[in-house]
């Protein structure tokens, strides 16, 4: 229980701080329906029971109330109605809303610095933590928790009524009942834990290794892998069968236990209610309605067969979801650097995920507002990590960190299956129309898109298809500059365009940069020619930096590859 509750915690007190009054009115229109249910149930029989005997007697069928029964029979039954269409309602409503503002913030917990980067090279993991796993927490609340409550209410309530009649035969009963109602429940919901588990990570590398065919089939049929994808996706295939068919085995188990249950309780309560009568402990009539109460009493308990087969699938994904969940909270506000800085680095080490060797050790560097720093290197020097780390997305172990607000130009330009419009106002959601246009002039991009037919609203194909390379990079740019933000960091910003667009682009940027600050992360010459300073990295550590005009400079920028 302890490892239930563990991992269900943090979920739950989401739940509740999201929808805490609604989701008690849907439990409590659960109750109502079951209740009004056992009621109707039993004083039916009560009814029907006590009419056939009232007719035996005509004195007695003068005198016998036919009416108040009658009456509150039909008032049983709309409120049952009413409380179940209430009820589906409420749980509904409410179970949607909590897994929408789940979603919200657990997209917003992989946004955090860092997350992105380890998302990227697993994104199938994000698509199954938004889709399966938020999914997968429905079951909580519906099939789960309301179950149980309701199931403990009416086991309850049918202990009370049958007390009336005979208080050892109502502790019995609802002891037995309770006990064997949930047992069966908790002991499926443990032997299915493994399978419901297996089942989860089977469907997520089936769905990972389906996209990754589709995406990367041309890449697969060059390298010969075509024949090994599909080997892969049908052992995906046949690990979730497998687990499928052992949690059917469980769903079938689980049946015939409460089957086995319901026909012993049930026996054992006519028998009961049999042994009192014939003793004239009760009537005829509260014999039939005892037995009916004992009959709806146990129904609860059936809606919590497909909630123990779930459990596990439910548990894994809150134990997936619940870190990410907390990142959010935790994130600490960044330092501001001193007046007249842009940035300020001292004694910075830093490691990447899962990497015992340090991207960056200590880095001390300062850069003014309004300069333009290159950082240049061989290959895994450790450029693209001194941006990361300016940009957080990249933790320091050591050392401080104190910068303005950043915007990062990755080296791989990242567009959407969106219009051209959509694309841009990523950046910045409130811009206007007239500033969209300004930044695409400024981006060299504004004849070329208002020359198609729909303008800025010609939608793009998946991962910016329609464009070309050197159109792509302009619109990244023009996204760039519609960041308001004191400081500029930018990997490789012309790498893969030809000498004259690259040109074209840098000549836009240092226009559009006046007042920035520019760090520049290349290995190409044009890049580096635009800074104040070159700061040297070599195995993560800066072993020169030196200004325009200095013999350094000229050094360093001879170092680099020419346009």
């Amino acid at each position: 229980m302890s490892f239930f509750v563990a991992d269900i915690k943090p979920i739950l007190r989401l739940f509740l701080a999201e929808g805490r009054r609604a989701l008690f009115v849907g439990a409590v229109l659960s109750a109502a329906t079951v209740t009004a249910g056992v009621a109707l149930l039993g004083l039916s029989g009560w009814f029907i029971t006590a009419t056939s005997l009232a007719g035996l007697s005509a004195a007695a069928a003068m005198t016998f109330d036919v009416f108040a029964p009658a009456a509150g029979i039909r008032l049983l039954a709309v409120v049952r109605t009413a409380a179940r269409y209430g009820e589906r309602l409420a749980t509904h409503d409410a179970t949607l809303g909590v897994l929408a503002a789940l979603r919200e913030r657990l997209f917003r917990g992989f946004a955090e610095p860092g997350a992105a980067r380890a998302l990227a090279h697993r994104p199938a993991r994000l698509l199954f933590r938004l889709t399966g796993d938020i999914d997968a927490l429905d079951s909580l609340y519906l099939r789960i928790l309301v179950p149980a409550a309701v199931a403990i209410g009416a086991t309850l309530t049918a202990s009370v009524v049958l007390g009336l009649m005979h208080p050892p035969f109502g502790l019995c009963f609802g002891l037995f009942l309770a006990g064997a109602g949930l047992g069966l429940p908790l002991i499926a919901g443990r032997v299915a834990r493994k399978p419901a588990r297996r089942r989860a990570h089977g469907i997520e590398a089936l769905r990972s290794r389906t996209i990754d065919l589709v995406a990367g089939q041309t890449d697969l049929l060059m390298a010969g892998r075509l024949k090994a994808q599909r080997s892969a996706i049908a052992d995906a295939d046949s690990y979730a069968a497998q687990a499928d068919d052992r949690l059917n085995r469980v769903e079938t188990g689980l049946t015939f236990g409460f089957g086995l249950v319901s026909t012993l309780l049930l026996t054992a309560s006519l028998l009961t209610v049999a042994a009192l009568a014939e003793t004239k402990a009760i009537s005829a009539p509260v014999a039939a309605l005892g037995l009916l109460v004992a009959f709806a009493a146990v129904e609860p308990f059936a809606a919590l067969r497909r909630g123990a087969l779930e459990l596990g699938r439910t548990l894994l994904a809150a134990k997936r979801i619940a870190p990410r969940l907390a990142v959010a909270d935790e994130t600490q506000p960044p330092a501001t650097p001193l007046p007249g800085h842009a940035f300020s680095l001292a004694g910075v080490s830093a490691f990447h995920e899962n990497s015992a060797v340090p991207a960056l050790e200590d880095i001390d560097l300062v850069l003014k507002q309004g300069e333009r720093l290159a950082v240049i290197g061989s290959s895994g020097a450790g450029k693209s990590s001194v941006l990361a780390l300016l940009s957080r997305e990249l933790p320091a172990s050591a050392g401080s960190v104190a910068a303005m607000r950043a915007t990062l130009l990755t080296q791989r330009t990242e567009l959407f299956e969106d219009s051209l419009r959509g694309n841009l106002l990523l950046a910045n959601p409130d811009a206007s129309e007239d500033r969209l246009r300004e930044a695409l002039a400024a981006a060299g991009l504004l004849a070329d898109i208002e020359a198609m037919p729909k303008g800025i609203d010609t939608r793009l194909g998946e991962c910016g298809l329609g464009l070309s390379g050197g159109q792509s990079r302009r619109l990244a740019l023009a996204r760039l500059f519609l960041r308001d933000t004191p400081l500029w960091l930018l990997d490789e910003p012309t790498e893969g365009l030809d000498g004259a667009t690259a040109r074209d682009v840098l000549s836009q940027l240092s226009l559009m940069a006046a007042g920035r600050s520019l760090v520049i992360a290349t290995h190409i010459r044009r890049e580096a020619a635009v800074a104040d300073r070159i700061a040297v990295i070599e195995g993560g550590r800066i072993s020169e930096v030196s200004r325009r005009g200095e013999a350094a400079f000229e050094k360093a920028l001879d170092r680099l590859r020419s346009d």
